[in-house]
């Protein structure tokens, strides 16, 4: 079996964390790859994890003994936060996305893989120290976000759907109030889409009143589940008051001018401390 020199063998470590970020890999995995002892494994990922936190990658995570292993968890910087967020900022205020009635045209923002990964990195990066089994969303433009979201943190999604589906089998059903428009509205989720007392991260594009991340989180309580945290790309400045009161966002929705075509948008300030 072939034999790999040191700048290889580096090269395809970083290559391999960065394709499967939190996720454990064995030495012994590295080992049958690299045709390599694991004294000389365990070398490499210290080169690894040096490079990573002097790049600001984030950091990786090793654990000894006979079963120990590596794992590599991205943290964006400060920097690269801002200048994220920034690009962000520019692409909602557009002044061509103003559509009738003062909405915002989003769709192709939450389509392009390039952002929305970007987006991912953020969130991701917000809730790096908690102990996450799934992320929940329900089936909006929020999803692309949602599955890039999960990928970063190596856990499973689960969508919350607005009506039932025949191919979900048995689910559990709610009714709940939307936080702008105060009707009542039915969402739905199959009672295999999670297991039992898990950890979740609920994700969504949009927040207003709040009415449909509180009822993720009702949602939540009847598979005994923890809500650890809620993130949304954009919430608006009003109303002040969310139904929901411990969430994130990447942005703020200021005002929309459509007379003027002007978005006030901006980063979310507590984000960059």
């Amino acid at each position: 079996m072939k034999k790999y020199k040191r700048n290889q063998r580096i090269g395809a470590l970083m290559k391999i964390f960065a394709e499967r970020p939190n996720h454990l890999f064995s030495y012994n995995y590295f080992c049958k790859i690299f045709n390599a002892a694991k004294s000389t494994i365990s070398e490499d990922v210290a080169i690894v994890k040096e490079l990573v936190s002097e790049l600001s990658f984030g950091r990786i995570e090793t654990i000894s003994g006979a079963s120990g292993g590596a794992m590599f968890i991205p943290i964006l910087s400060i920097e690269e936060e801002k200048e994220i967020l920034s690009q962000l900022c520019s692409l909602f205020s557009q002044k061509n996305r103003i559509l009738p009635g003062g909405f915002i045209y989003m769709t192709d923002i939450f389509n392009n893989p390039n952002i929305v990964m970007n987006i991912a990195k953020i969130i991701s990066s917000e809730f790096s120290n908690e102990k996450i089994d799934y992320i929940v969303t329900v089936e909006t433009k929020g999803i692309p976000v949602s599955l890039m979201t999960a990928q970063k943190l190596n856990v499973p999604l689960a969508v919350i759907r607005r009506n039932n589906k025949v191919m979900e089998g048995s689910t559990v059903s709610i009714n709940y109030v939307s936080g702008s428009s105060n009707n009542i509205q039915t969402m739905s989720l199959s009672r295999r889409s999670l297991k039992d007392k898990a950890k979740v991260l609920i994700v969504d594009d949009f927040m207003k009143g709040g009415g449909t991340c509180k009822g993720m989180a009702d949602m939540m309580k009847e598979f005994n589940a923890d809500v650890v945290g809620t993130a949304v790309v954009i919430e608006t400045k009003e109303p002040e008051k969310k139904l929901v009161d411990d969430y994130t966002s990447l942005l703020i929705l200021n005002n929309i001018d459509a007379k003027e075509g002007i978005i006030e948008i901006e980063a979310n300030s507590k984000l960059l401390k």
